[in-house]
């Protein structure tokens, strides 16, 4: 009880002490974006305060399954990071997006293969 207290009250002063920061997003894969062949899309996203944030994975525009998240955690100046990732494998034609929400903002950022 006494650490929940204290990661409370430490998460509040940081809140109080930090600005309002937009998120830094990356979208990628772990492996080169070869189509037909298994692979992981990763949403990255930093840099951003509060931690008042959503992260959806999409694929023409439908949530992906089994999309696994990090914890939120931050920085040493007040900014958060979190990363959400899930199993894919890209097929041509199709639309891989990031949905990131910060403060009831929605922004959407692509996934380009490297082709």
């Amino acid at each position: 009880m006494k650490t929940l207290i204290c990661a409370v009250l430490f998460c509040v002063l940081g809140t109080l002490i930090a600005k309002d920061s937009p998120p830094k997003v990356q979208v990628y894969s772990r492996n080169p974006g070869d189509f037909d062949k298994d692979n992981t899309l990763i949403c990255h996203v930093s840099g951003f305060h509060p931690p008042d944030i959503t992260i959806e994975l999409l694929k023409n525009g439908v949530l992906m399954d089994n999309a696994n998240q990090t914890d939120l955690a931050f920085e040493d100046n007040w900014h958060f990071f979190l990363t959400k990732s899930a199993p894919f494998t890209p097929k041509r034609g199709e639309e891989y997006r990031c949905k990131v929400t910060h403060l009831g903002s929605p922004k959407f950022y692509s996934w380009e293969p490297d082709m």
